[in-house]
């Protein structure tokens, strides 16, 4: 039986937004915050908070993206089992975690950006790894 269309464009949506998200934050923690160390202290607030400023709507766009899908996801896949709905908890505390930081580190004038960015790249990390999890064994 060929998948749904409605359910391909929201797997579609929910990895594409994933990607878009865990991607930027970690090209920001690993990449961008070592490169801007070589700067001077004024040059390097000015381009994080430029780089915030311009990543603030992709944030809320990924952040939509995977709501909207995730919900959808979770409402057409009913009848699993216990173990199943406690990773997934384990799984949206992170998300929670990961949107919460996201939304504070895309915007300008946060001193503690580069500390916060670490946090997120481990819980969007083990959000990838839960999820591979949930996919193999339920």
């Amino acid at each position: 039986m060929p998948p749904d269309i409605l359910t391909v464009i929201m797997r579609w949506l929910h990895l594409t937004s994933m990607a878009t998200l865990l991607g930027g934050i970690l090209y920001w923690r690993l990449v961008l915050a070592p490169a801007s160390e070589a700067l001077s202290p004024d040059t390097r607030d000015a381009l994080g908070d430029k780089a915030a400023t311009l990543f603030s709507p992709i944030v809320f766009a990924s952040i939509a993206g995977l709501l909207v899908s995730g919900v959808f996801k979770y409402l057409t896949s009913p009848g699993h089992q216990p173990v199943y709905h406690m990773i997934f908890g384990i799984k949206m505390l992170l998300a929670l975690h990961v949107f919460a930081v996201a939304i504070l580190i895309a915007r300008p004038g946060n001193p503690r950006r580069t500390r916060m960015l670490t946090g997120t790249v481990i819980s969007g990390l083990l959000i990838v790894f839960l999820s591979a999890w949930l996919r193999h064994i339920f």
